[in-house]
């Protein structure tokens, strides 16, 4: 055998502890070849992901979360080329992972409903939303939360959990929100008259859709009034400018129509009581 194998052998054989230079010189090679090919796979997810129709933040989010995969196989790899036993690590990885999902259970809750909002897209920065009696317009998306800002200017954080497990009604997806007021006229006054009053505050309210049409429905009889519905339908930006203005629009012309605006009272009639004729 020659001098330079065995300088060589000898060389692969020097020791830093349990390890040999050998050793750590294969883990070298295998983490090169694993950051290789963890790039190359993030390239690939990326095209995927590119094509997708998920929202950009669900691929940032996918793409960090497979590549933090890919670096904790690299890392085990490695560490197995280095000789030591995985088994302890793995184990102790598993026992990590468990305690963290346990402690961080609400945390990891409202992440998973942030993704499922996020690709799902039942609603968009904008959106009139009511959830759970709470009726606001959508102001922010995250992860964690969503954020409403009530008619009332107030802020309300919904928790993404509890957010896509709940009963959601988007009133802005459809482009159109319907406006109803509820009115009530004395039975003294015609139905006719009634609508024709109805149907001039409709014509004086500006931002109002043409289609769907707007309509006047009588809806009820109660003890001292008649009960209509006024329906019509405006874009989200416009609901709320929309319906103000045709209340009052509403009072305006059944003044001028004449029509009384019946409220709740009680009318109590006074009898007197006639002396008798005396004897």
């Amino acid at each position: 055998m020659s001098s330079s194998s065995l300088d060589l052998s000898s060389l692969m054989s020097i020791s830093l502890g349990t390890l040999t230079l050998g050793k750590i010189i294969s883990a070298a090679v295998t983490l090169l070849i694993c950051l290789v090919v963890t790039r190359v796979l993030m390239k690939l997810l990326g095209r995927l992901l590119g094509r997708s129709k998920l929202d950009a933040r669900v691929q940032k989010y996918l793409a960090a979360g497979v590549r933090l995969i890919l670096y904790v196989i690299t890392a085990l790899i490695v560490v197995d080329s280095l000789g030591i036993p995985i088994t302890s690590l793995v184990a102790l990885l598993s026992v990590g992972s468990l305690g963290i999902t346990l402690a961080a259970e609400d945390i990891l809750g409202n992440v998973a409903g942030g993704l499922v909002i996020l690709s799902a897209r039942p609603f968009a920065l904008g959106d009139f939303l009511e959830v759970g009696g709470t009726t606001g317009t959508v102001e922010e998306i995250s992860l964690n939360h969503t954020k409403l800002v009530t008619p009332d200017g107030l802020m309300v954080l919904l928790p993404n959990k509890e957010l896509a497990s709940s009963k959601m009604t988007n009133y802005t997806v459809n482009g159109q929100r319907r406006i109803t007021w509820k009115v009530s006229a004395s039975y003294d006054a015609p139905t006719e008259t009634v609508k024709a009053a109805c149907e001039q505050a409709l014509s004086m309210t500006d931002r109002l859709l043409t289609d769907p049409a707007p309509s006047v429905r009588l809806t009820g009889y109660g003890d001292s009034a008649i009960e209509y519905a006024v329906y019509c339908w405006a874009a989200p930006a416009d609901y709320w400018d929309a319906y103000f203005a045709l209340g009052e629009h509403l009072r305006t012309a059944f003044a001028d129509h004449g029509v009384e605006m019946t409220y709740n009272h009680l009318n109590v009639h006074i009898l007197e009581k006639k002396n008798e004729p005396t004897q």
